[in-house]
């Protein structure tokens, strides 16, 4: 009996790729509602331009949410789907009633810093395990957020 499961990977490297999978797809879902919510309670003279923003944020946020849960499912494992277990497992903690608009952008830029530190730690054990997969998506995933970190600080001066 082979120990590969449907895309040739080891099931013990696919198992620990899913664990980590599911503790990003937590910090999505965790920091998508933050941004969401900078999105709709934002306040002061940028309001336009951050409402704006915000509305881009998260809405590429909400794709990737997709994508990794789907990637758990190549893998051949469940994705996390209780916002109980997200809140739980994330490093980014809930962001409740932010409104100041560097605040917000602030918020943003620690939750994509979080975001691309444990797509490293993925990168690395996707490409021990020879995850070519999962792997390239992190990869794409850190050199777009590496850009949009490197915007927010210049925004913030």
């Amino acid at each position: 009996m082979s120990d590969t499961n449907a895309i040739g990977l080891h099931e013990s490297s696919a198992s620990q790729l899913a664990e980590k999978l599911n503790a990003l797809l937590a910090n999505y879902q965790i920091f998508y509602m933050n941004v969401r919510g900078y999105h709709w309670n934002v306040k002061g003279p940028q309001f336009f331009e951050l409402h704006t923003k915000f509305e881009e944020f998260y809405t590429d946020l909400l794709t990737k949410v997709d994508e990794v849960a789907e990637r758990i499912l190549t893998l051949g494992h469940k994705p996390v789907h209780a916002y109980s277990d997200y809140v739980a497992m994330s490093q980014i903690r809930e962001d409740k009633d932010v409104h100041d608009g560097e605040a917000c952008v602030r918020g943003v830029l620690q939750g994509y810093q979080t975001l691309i530190e444990l797509q490293r730690e993925l990168l690395a054990l996707a490409s021990d395990a020879d995850d070519e997969g999962t792997a390239a998506q992190a990869g794409d995933y850190i050199r777009e957020q590496e850009k949009t970190v490197w915007m927010l600080n210049a925004y913030l001066g």
